[in-house]
């Protein structure tokens, strides 16, 4: 039965798919480095962002131009860009090679990793920002007037309710970082695509590591969706109630 599977993903199908099965290894160490890669930058770009969006938000003097310029430059410059000249770039400066910083940017796996994190928190600022600006002015007011400090009103009102109105934007945001993790195969990481690509080099092969890579993004794509629809139906059950009595 196996031989018969065999002969026929080799010669019939179009799709040689059992020699994709037959090299699973190889894309099941693409698919760790990829959610080791996607995990780490999202949680370290959500913890630099919310700062930088409460002071955005806030219209912090000095601040706020400084982060804006950021937020512009990272957001209108490719995500490749970037990553090409932290990789490449970096060591062509003495002063880099000589600092602390230069046993993390040598290696591709740092690299990537910060890059990805800037940009990705270079989003998720404005995200925030947008998020906080959009929370009804009388909350606040109703939080002042209970005697709560900004640092209270921020972790118990602001926060909370800006996140469930941001959760939406934040998702494609998600998304869109959970894709532009491909970057990372262009400086020797193997990552889903660099599996593909590699398997393709392997055999000279022209699509099947392609189209296994897409099958493995199309199915994250799935879980975050579905994450994301799980938190937002979590957070909002309280604005069912309220639609039922009503």
């Amino acid at each position: 039965m196996l031989q018969t599977i065999t002969d026929f993903s080799t010669n019939t199908s179009p799709l040689d798919f059992m020699l994709v099965l037959q090299n699973w290894q190889l894309f099941a160490r693409g698919l760790l480095n990829t959610l080791m890669l996607f995990v780490s930058t999202i949680v370290a770009g959500g913890l630099v962002a919310v700062p930088l969006g409460v002071a955005r938000a806030q219209r912090v003097p000095i601040l706020n131009p400084l982060i804006l310029i950021y937020t512009y430059i990272f957001r209108g410059t490719p995500l490749l860009v970037q990553t090409y000249l932290l990789y490449y770039g970096a060591s062509e400066f003495d002063f880099v090679r000589s600092s602390f910083f230069w046993p993390v940017l040598r290696e591709a796996w740092g690299c990537a990793f910060i890059a990805f994190t800037i940009n990705t928190a270079a989003y998720v600022t404005e995200i925030v920002c947008a998020g906080i600006r959009s929370v009804p002015s009388g909350e606040m007011e109703a939080a002042m007037a209970c005697g709560m400090g900004f640092i209270t009103r921020l972790r118990r009102i602001i926060l909370p309710r800006a996140f469930r109105i941001m959760l939406p934007t934040y998702s494609n945001e998600v998304i869109f970082a959970l894709q532009a993790t491909v970057v990372a195969s262009t400086i020797t990481i193997v990552d889903i695509l660099g599996a593909g690509r590699t398997l393709n080099g392997m055999y000279y092969l022209a699509y099947e590591g392609f189209i296994a890579a897409a099958v493995l993004y199309v199915i994250l794509t799935y879980l975050v969706v579905r994450l994301f629809r799980f938190l937002e139906a979590r957070l909002n059950r309280h604005q069912r109630a309220m639609d039922a009595v009503a």
